[in-house]
């Protein structure tokens, strides 16, 4: 019954890759994170959002008390890319040209986009860190699997460095002159969390197996501070895990 009532939540929601994340075409309706069309108005703005309201398996969550077990391969394979950075009025996003991938238990995903959140969406015990990563992939069938890092103040990361530096400061588009190795935000420590989830923006489709690395990385405060400039809070309250299994483990 569990699964059956998955799969038809993400027969209803499912939806482009960006379509979270970018504005839709069209008349779709305003959102925000605050206030009028905030996170709590989510599901009463279009009833194409009514998961956001009543689904059972939406994200983020705090990550705790999860069982540690087997979560499965994940292999990366990334590559260096010099992305088009997209200002879309949520978020910074860097959309990839189709090179990278990842294989999660021997399934292909291809690496679609990745953006910034802050501060981070997931909680650990109960706390957040200053950002938080989503790298967004997509198999043939349209479930996506995003594999989340967490981020905090301290040691300058090249890559975001070179990021918030092109950033649009309106919506809008612009290229990266050099190339950006993605690998480079995954953090030492390969210990991550696994679930089965949403995504954390309108439609908020259950569709999303969630992998998040335990272990921060590092990036400079004053690059924090120039992406809290351009979006002062673009984090997704935390969700009920209900019956959900939250796993933990290796790489």
């Amino acid at each position: 019954m569990h699964l059956n009532r998955r799969a038809m939540l993400t027969g209803l929601l499912a939806c482009p890759v960006c379509a979270g994340l970018a504005r839709a075409e069209g008349a779709a309706p305003h959102w925000a994170y605050e206030g009028h069309g905030g996170a709590d108005d989510w599901g009463k703005l279009d009833s194409k959002f009514q998961a956001c309201a009543v689904g059972s398996e939406q994200s983020p969550i705090d990550l705790k008390k999860a069982t540690k077990a087997d979560v499965g391969a994940l292999k990366i394979d990334w590559v260096p890319e010099a992305n088009k950075i997209l200002n879309n009025g949520h978020t910074i996003q860097l959309n990839v040209a189709g090179a990278s991938s990842a294989k999660l238990d021997g399934e292909n995903f291809v690496l679609k986009q990745y953006h910034f959140h802050t501060p981070s969406e997931h909680a650990l015990e109960g706390a957040r860190t200053d950002m938080e990563a989503h790298f967004v992939h997509a198999n043939a069938a349209g479930k996506l699997a995003v594999v989340g890092v967490l981020m905090k103040a301290g040691a300058a990361h090249k890559g975001f460095a070179a990021i918030m530096a092109a950033a649009p400061k309106a919506e809008g588009e612009a290229a990266l002159t050099a190339a950006i190795d993605p690998k480079s935000f995954l953090p030492k420590g390969k210990a991550r969390f696994r679930y089965e989830g949403s995504l954390t923006t309108p439609p908020c489709s259950e569709i999303v197996d969630w992998n998040v690395f335990e272990q921060p990385i590092e990036v400079a405060e004053k690059d924090i501070r120039t992406f809290v400039g351009l979006f002062p809070m673009n984090a997704r309250p935390l969700q009920a895990v209900g019956r959900r299994f939250l796993l933990k483990g290796g790489i």
